[in-house]
């Protein structure tokens, strides 16, 4: 037998030993003292309660420390926060694979209060709807991100994509497109074509979106 196992032997023969001297005590006190007894046994109750309590408590508050400090990380880590006042820097968004930089846009909506509901929709067959959102007006918005290398900008292309999606098929009023790189010439020019331009978000205004500026459809949510 093991060290530890013997300690924990002989506490145990020591708490039954005393519980046992205990209740023989109060036996002989009950025939002689019935009501003294009485009140002695109800506080030592009482007294043995707030301690097991205590004792469960105590236990509870450690049981949290015990818990590994990378679960709350991993449950903050889809949006960058600002430190100190500061924008969080495009890095942390680039440090994400393409669906974790969708989730933290869908999270990033969920900032707003006018926002109802935020859901990443994403996939192969998404027809350009990463994030589909609801406001608390009932008017829907359409979020396609673009999560690039700068340089990597966003072309022409994506924006006809979305524009030829986020109404017919997806019954959206709005559309945004956010990328962490920036637009192409030809990107922009398109998009001033359009009867309804796309909302078009790029790092840096990803960045003060971030760090706690209005979403691009501040105006639409009034």
């Amino acid at each position: 037998m093991s060290r530890t196992a013997q300690r924990r032997t002989a506490r145990l023969h020591l708490g039954l030993t005393g519980w046992v001297l205990t209740l023989f005590s109060l036996y002989i006190c009950a025939r002689t003292w019935p009501i003294q007894t009485v009140g002695i046994a109800t506080a030592l109750t009482l007294a043995g309660i707030i301690t097991v309590r205590r004792s469960s408590r105590a236990r509870r508050v450690r049981g949290r420390g015990r818990f590994p400090t990378a679960l709350p990380a991993r449950l903050v880590r889809w949006i960058p926060r600002p430190r100190r006042g500061r924008p969080a820097h495009l890095d942390d968004y680039l440090a994400l694979n393409p669906t974790g930089f969708e989730h933290a846009i869908a999270q990033l909506a969920r900032r707003d209060p006018a926002v109802h509901r935020a859901v990443r929709q994403g996939g192969a067959n998404d027809r350009a709807a990463d994030v589909l959102l609801r406001l608390r007006n009932g008017r829907r918005i359409l979020i396609q991100c673009k999560r690039y290398r700068p340089g990597n900008n966003v072309s022409s292309e994506h924006i006809q994509m979305v524009n030829g999606t986020y109404r017919d098929i997806h019954r959206c009023d709005l559309a945004v497109i956010v990328t962490t790189s920036s637009y192409t010439r030809d990107a922009i020019r398109t998009n001033t074509m359009l009867a309804r331009p796309l909302l078009l978000v790029d790092g840096p205004a990803l960045t003060a979106w971030t760090a706690g500026g209005p979403p691009p459809w501040a105006g639409l949510a009034a």
